[in-house]
C-alpha cells in the first residue's frame, strides 16, 4: 500500500513539474515575442522573467556552434538584425530546457530620412532587366539578368545602344557588377559563379567560384580594397579582391527600429555603402564599418510608374555622377539623376 502511495505521489510530482516547464517554456515564448518588437542595442542586459529565473541555476544561450552564459548583447555573439539563438535552463531539479527564440538588435542612433530633387532623366533600354549599374566618366557599365538574357554591355549616358557588349550562355543568370582598375567582376545568380572581364574589351579573362558563405549572388561594389557582395540576406560579405572567393568579414545590416534583408544592388561613394532591397523602393545607407543604417531614401514616386506596368520591374540600379545619385530599375525606360539634399 505504502509503495501504491509514493508511486502516485511521484506521479502527481512529475505532472506538477511538467506543468510548471511547459509554463516556463510558454513564458520564455512570450518573452521571445516582446522581444522582437522591442528588440536590443549592443550592450543592453537581457531581463528574463522571474517564472524563468527562479526556477534556474544556469542559464545560457546557444548560437549554433558557439554557446555563452552571459546573458547580455555581446557583439562577439550576436550581430545587427535578427539573430537565432536557443535559450538552454538547467533548473535547480536538474531538469534541461531548451526554448529556441529570436532576439533582434537595432542600432542606436535613428536613421535619417533623406531628401532628394529629380534634376534630369535620361533613356534607359526597357529590354533590360538590370542587375548591376555602374557609371564611370559618362560611361555607363550594366549588367541584366534572366536565363537566355544575360548580359554585360556599356554604353554612353543619355544613349541606350551598347559600345560593346557581351552576351552570356543561356544557363546564366547575371546578377551585380563592380569595377577594379581595368577589371570588371561580376556576380551570378546561381549558377555559383563569378566572372572577371576586361573593362575595355568585356572580354571574359577569368571566373571564380562563389564564396559558400554566400547562399546565392545578388549585388556588388567595390570599396577600394574589397570587394562587397549581398546574397539576399541581412549581411554585407567582403571578398579578398585578389581572391573573390575568400570573404574576408562580414557585416549585418539594421536600423534603429527595424532590421533589413534582402539587400541587393550595392554601390560605395565616399566612404558609405548604398543598397536597395529587394521589392521596396526604398535605397539604404549604411556605414560599412558597423552595418548600421544611418540613411533612408524612399523613391516610391520614382519607382510607382515603373511597378504600374509590371509588378516584377523593381527599382534596382544605384550610380553616382558626382554627388547625384543615379536610379533606375528592372526593364526601366528611363535613368533618373536626383540630387541628394
Amino acid at each position: 500500500m505504502k509503495k501504491n502511495i509514493w508511486v502516485g505521489f511521484a506521479t502527481v510530482l512529475l505532472l506538477i513539474s511538467c506543468k510548471d516547464n511547459k509554463d516556463v517554456l510558454n513564458t520564455l515564448a512570450d518573452y521571445n515575442n516582446s522581444m522582437m518588437q522591442n528588440g536590443y542595442h549592443f550592450g543592453d542586459k537581457l531581463t528574463l522573467p522571474k517564472d524563468v529565473t527562479e526556477i534556474a541555476e544556469k542559464i545560457s544561450i546557444s548560437f549554433g556552434d558557439s554557446e555563452t552564459s552571459n546573458l547580455v548583447i555581446d557583439p562577439k555573439f550576436f550581430t545587427l538584425g535578427d539573430n537565432e539563438i536557443t535559450f538552454n535552463i538547467k533548473t535547480k531539479s536538474g531538469e534541461d530546457l531548451n526554448q529556441d527564440a529570436t532576439i533582434n538588435v537595432f542600432a542606436k542612433n535613428p536613421e535619417k530620412n533623406i531628401s532628394y530633387e529629380i534634376v534630369t532623366e535620361y533613356p534607359h533600354d526597357q529590354n533590360n532587366f538590370v542587375e548591376g549599374f555602374l557609371l564611370e566618366g559618362n560611361t555607363v557599365y550594366e549588367s541584366d539578368g534572366l536565363k537566355n538574357s544575360s548580359q554585360l554591355i556599356k554604353y554612353t549616358l543619355g544613349g541606350t545602344t551598347p559600345i560593346v557588349e557581351e552576351k552570356q550562355a543561356a544557363d546564366i543568370f547575371s546578377e551585380g557588377c563592380a569595377i577594379v582598375g581595368n577589371k570588371i567582376y561580376q556576380l551570378t545568380y546561381q549558377n555559383r559563379v563569378g566572372f572577371v572581364y576586361d573593362k575595355n574589351t568585356l572580354k571574359k579573362i577569368s571566373e571564380f567560384p562563389l564564396p559558400k558563405e554566400l547562399r546565392e549572388g545578388w549585388g556588388m561594389t567595390y570599396d577600394g580594397k574589397n570587394l562587397v557582395a549581398t546574397d539576399g540576406s541581412k549581411n554585407l560579405f567582403f571578398l579578398d579582391v585578389n581572391n573573390p572567393s575568400k570573404v574576408v568579414r562580414t557585416v549585418a545590416v539594421a536600423g534603429n527600429k527595424e532590421t533589413y534583408d534582402q539587400l541587393n544592388e550595392l554601390e560605395y561613394h565616399n566612404g558609405f555603402i548604398y543598397s536597395n532591397i529587394w521589392f521596396k523602393p526604398i535605397i539604404l545607407k549604411i556605414d560599412p564599418k558597423t552595418g548600421e543604417v544611418v540613411g533612408k531614401f524612399d523613391f516610391t514616386k520614382i519607382t510607382n510608374p515603373n511597378i504600374k506596368k509590371n509588378e516584377n520591374n523593381v527599382l534596382n540600379g544605384i550610380a553616382f555622377k558626382g554627388e547625384n545619385m543615379l536610379v533606375t530599375g528592372k526593364n526601366w525606360s528611363k535613368i533618373y539623376e536626383v540630387s541628394i539634399k
